[in-house]
């Protein structure tokens, strides 16, 4: 999706604060999110791609002024009412004021770590034909999709060279919509700074992405 989440290569958001010897968490809550979103997810209704594709869903005022672990929040209430497991009347009724009716046991903590250990890999094991090789001069393609995707738009409709190829991994933009793995391959590909940013980037920078050969044409 071509949302304000695409923020790679945007600028005029002000330095980044580096925080010596930063905590893991800021706030107790921001670790109960953390943990709750691991619960969550090990009930196994959405997948990492789908939960992504909530997040780009945000508004955009919202997205911009809420920090990491808020956005976590806030998509977690979307994706728990788009499955229909509470209603926006439950969480917008004060917790004191809730009728609460528990639909199953929790996990245990053991069954949490259990489940994510043994979570499906991204890599698949189906035997796809490579669109392209090491050594290939690629473009990406100028696309602009309204699901999710992992192409940003700083990279789109520029060229770049296949470094390396993964394999075969499931595709993020099916996924997260429940369309299907549409397994495809993945691969290692450099892109000069200059190519992305102009003659006035670093002549010997360059940019590695990953990405999927649907993603990719043939480019020179």
């Amino acid at each position: 999706m071509d949302g304000i989440h695409d923020m790679g290569g945007m600028d005029g958001f002000g330095p980044i604060p580096i925080e010596q010897d930063e905590p893991v968490f800021h706030a107790p809550w921001e670790g109960r999110m953390w943990a709750l979103n691991a619960a969550l997810g090990a009930l196994g209704h959405w997948n990492i791609d789908a939960g992504r594709y909530a997040l780009e869903q945000m508004n955009p005022a919202l997205y911009l002024n809420s920090s990491y672990y808020l956005r976590w929040l806030y998509r977690t209430e979307d994706i728990l009412v788009a499955h229909e497991m509470v209603s926006r009347e439950e969480i917008e009724t004060p917790p004191g004021q809730r009728q609460v009716e528990k639909q199953a046991e929790p996990l245990s903590h053991a069954e949490i770590v259990a489940r994510a250990r043994a979570a499906k890999s991204a890599r698949s094991d189906v035997d796809v034909t490579a669109g392209f090789k090491a050594g290939d001069l690629v473009r990406a393609r100028n696309i602009h999709p309204t699901g999710h995707t992992r192409l940003p738009r700083y990279v789109r409709g520029r060229t770049g060279l296949i470094e390396k190829d993964y394999g075969v991994f499931v595709f993020p933009d099916t996924r997260a919509v429940f369309a299907g793995d549409k397994p495809q391959h993945l691969y290692s590909v450099s892109f000069t700074a200059q190519e992305l940013w102009g003659e006035e980037a670093a002549a010997k920078d360059k940019v590695y992405l990953d990405i999927w050969d649907d993603y990719l044409e043939l480019g020179g």
